[in-house]
């Protein structure tokens, strides 16, 4: 467990599809957010009506999660309490809400070393927001709400200066580090456990319509500042170095550097970075089968 983490009765569930899973998992979650917000409004008095009314007043996550958001995202003509109540029966009604919005905390959590809690994470992580907001007006595209998942897309713009479509497909445990400056165009597809840093571009060429934004597997890292663009493919596990233009499809656990980019290693004949140990290299060494891949 990382240090400064506050212990429950219990470790955390093991990841599963399984409901009971994520139900235990919710409950684990929540249970930590809820002691590291009491330890922290002992420790900081001018932080305790903050933290009493975002997180320790709610039963749940999602609640403490939509209260949140409603309050962010809010103007003076989009009222918090409308937003709140359409964040909050988007997550009633949809589990798969839930359970993404506990995998991208654990997936923070785990990743970023600096990240000091899961309440850190809910609270302050634009990145986090930005991508729990974007599922949900995801959801209003799907059900021919578009007017207003376009109002709630232009909010997380100008709140959290992260612009992704409703209409985009974005996966679970996903990591935006920093997000500042992240564009997801309406076509693109994000699978799981990706980790994306600030100003990356995830767009369109220009020159086609219809399907013509990347499409981004499992576990890949997107360095920071690169931009991919056009209908390709970044295969399972993939790096993406920090300032890359990439218009090209890049093959599985091979890393793509420079501008335009050029192939690096690969599975087969993986390219090692001997001076720095593969557990501290980046967000996806959580998973030691990736660690050798350079960056």
């Amino acid at each position: 467990m990382p240090a400064g983490e506050i212990r429950s009765a219990s470790q955390p569930p093991s990841a599963s599809d399984s409901s009971s899973a994520y139900e235990d998992d919710d409950a684990w979650i929540w249970a930590q957010i809820k002691a590291e917000a009491r330890r922290d409004a002992e420790s900081e008095p001018a932080l305790a009506s903050y933290l009493y009314s975002t997180i320790l007043a709610h039963p749940s996550l999602e609640r403490s999660l939509s209260f949140h958001l409603g309050n962010k995202l809010c103007s003076s003509t989009l009222l918090s309490t409308l937003l709140y109540d359409l964040f909050i029966n988007a997550f009633a009604s949809d589990p798969s809400l839930r359970a993404a919005a506990v995998a991208d905390l654990r997936a923070a959590r785990e990743r970023d070393p600096a990240c000091v809690s899961y309440s850190h994470c809910l609270l302050n992580y634009k990145g986090y927001l930005a991508v729990q907001a974007q599922r949900v007006s995801n959801r209003l595209w799907q059900q021919s709400r578009r007017p207003l998942a376009l109002a709630l897309q232009s909010r997380v713009a100008d709140v959290f200066a992260v612009e992704i479509h409703p209409a985009a497909k974005i996966g679970k445990s996903i990591l935006l580090d920093h997000a500042t400056g992240v564009v997801v165009g309406e076509t693109a597809v994000i699978g799981n456990n990706v980790s994306i840093l600030h100003q990356v571009t995830l767009g369109g060429t220009g020159k086609v319509s219809g399907d013509r934004h990347p499409k981004i597997g499992d576990g890949v890292l997107i360095g920071a500042g690169a931009t991919i663009l056009g209908n390709v493919k970044i295969g399972e596990g993939a790096k993406i170095g920090a300032g890359s233009v990439v218009l090209i499809d890049v093959p599985p656990w091979t890393t793509a550097v420079g501008n335009p980019a050029r192939l690096v290693g690969g599975k087969e004949k993986p390219k090692k970075h001997e001076d720095v140990p593969g557990e501290s290299m980046d967000h996806t060494s959580f998973i030691s089968e990736w660690s050798d891949y350079v960056i």
